[in-house]
């Protein structure tokens, strides 16, 4: 009879876990829309604590960081969601991003096949990515 009630308990203890970091993101997502910032990161931390899984929680907090200008934490968070998440396409072309603003060619060459394995709702963005990596490779060998 003890077993089952433990078992009971942790299993609304899991249950309630699972609502709040759905609620935490939730409201986070919707912070982020109207751009209050701030309270987003800070629920999204929380999203985190409860589930330091949520690929999508590391993620809106790279997009935070960026707005911040803070490439270091963004990149972070981005390789976290990657590392969570290998195939997500947002992540991959953010971090691409930084990489084509650092002039990092190998890092972006790499990346770049990645999204292009990966690619469902943003291929239109490989034409530009190309473009770039072109352009920079051919100041750089100038």
């Amino acid at each position: 009879m003890k077993l089952i009630i433990k078992l009971i308990a942790v299993l609304s203890l899991v249950i309630t876990s699972v609502n709040a970091n759905e609620n935490y993101f939730s409201k986070a997502k919707e912070l982020f829309e109207k751009e209050k910032y701030e309270d987003s990161k800070f629920l999204l931390q929380r999203s985190i604590v409860f589930n330091p899984k949520h690929s999508k929680s590391y993620l809106y907090l790279a997009k935070i960081y960026n707005i911040e200008e803070n490439e270091i934490e963004e990149k972070k968070n981005l390789n976290t969601t990657l590392l969570l998440e290998p195939d997500n396409e947002e992540a991959t072309y953010l971090l691409i991003e930084i990489e084509l603003k650092r002039s990092n060619f190998s890092k972006v060459k790499n990346l770049k096949n990645d999204f292009e394995s990966i690619c469902s709702s943003l291929c239109d963005k490989l034409k530009s990515i190309s473009e770039r990596l072109d352009d920079m490779e051919a100041k750089n060998d100038s």
